[in-house]
């Protein structure tokens, strides 16, 4: 690691797994925090099956986030406010780099940290944690994309994530950059989970396949009017090529018989396309479809 920064990661699941592992691997401070009634076992060294290559790293946990250069916030967003409390002295956080899914958590970190301390970010790729400690990264990419505020403080640190096989971009439009990940994964989620079936299940059934392309049109089209620059045909290209066993995360909390990010993943377009008076019907077919199925309330419609 070029960098002499040192890291913590917020949320111990597949996502903060991998960037702990893999951080970590390039020779980073690593802490993971994590809930104090799982500190006692949570294990000092971590293991990453990757595409990449696989990884045993050696982290520190840790009940509270410790001073850091930077925080990444990688929890589910059904989970961010709790966990929140486990930063107990912001002064000492250098910078955020939130990873959840959705947009509006970057207003409440924004009101809770200041402005000044966030640096919005996405990340699309498949990774789970099987074990305590023990994770899997399913899919054979990790697209990681940040914005161009914190290209100082992680420049290098994006470098050397690329070599070992994230493609990471600085995105200067933050629009783009936070729009872009949702016209993405909000119709995939939803299709896989409306339909019990990984990704190749939804795109090689043809009426699924329309009703998905469908919503990324609409989404893409709220994505437009809230002014970012997405390109639906482009997203659809993309999802194609993906390996058709991939599954959503929302697709496996329902299975788990967790509650899914419904309202993080799909809210944004349901609200903003209520502001902009863009018709939505094959979203709401599917938030419909998968609210009845995770047995919660429509009310997000």
């Amino acid at each position: 690691m070029s960098e002499a920064l040192r890291h913590a990661v917020l949320g111990p699941g597949g996502i903060g797994g991998l960037i702990g592992a893999c951080l970590a691997r390039l020779g980073a401070t690593v802490t993971m925090v994590v809930r104090a009634e799982t500190l006692a076992h949570f294990p000092r060294q971590i293991h990453l099956a990757s595409p990449f290559g696989n990884v045993d790293a050696t982290v520190s946990p840790a009940a509270q986030a410790p001073a850091c250069d930077v925080l990444w916030i990688t929890v589910k967003a059904t989970q961010l406010e709790p966990a929140l409390r486990s930063v107990t002295d912001p002064e000492q956080v250098r910078a955020i780099v939130p990873l959840l899914n959705g947009i509006d958590h970057l207003a409440l970190l924004r009101k809770t940290y200041g402005a000044e301390r966030v640096i919005p970010a996405t990340i699309a790729v498949e990774s789970e944690r099987i074990a305590p400690g023990r994770f899997v990264q399913r899919s054979p990419f990790a697209r990681l994309n940040v914005s161009a505020t914190g290209r100082d403080l992680l420049g290098r640190t994006l470098d050397d994530l690329r070599k070992i096989g994230f493609d990471c971009r600085f995105v200067d439009d933050e629009p783009t950059l936070m729009w872009s990940k949702i016209v993405f994964l909000a119709p995939l989620a939803l299709s896989t989970t409306a339909a019990g079936l990984p990704v190749g299940g939804v795109t090689g059934d043809p009426k699924r396949r329309e009703q998905w392309q469908a919503c990324v049109h609409e989404a893409a089209a709220v994505a437009t009017a809230e002014g970012a620059r997405v390109d639906a045909e482009f997203v659809i290209a993309g999802v194609l090529q993906s390996p058709a066993h991939m599954r959503s995360s929302m697709q496996k909390d329902v299975e788990q018989g967790n509650a899914p990010e419904l309202d993080a993943i799909a809210g944004p377009i349901l609200r903003a396309a209520r502001l902009h008076g863009i018709d939505v019907p094959a979203t709401k077919a599917l938030v419909a479809a998968v609210a009845a199925k995770a047995g919660m309330p429509a009310s997000i419609l």
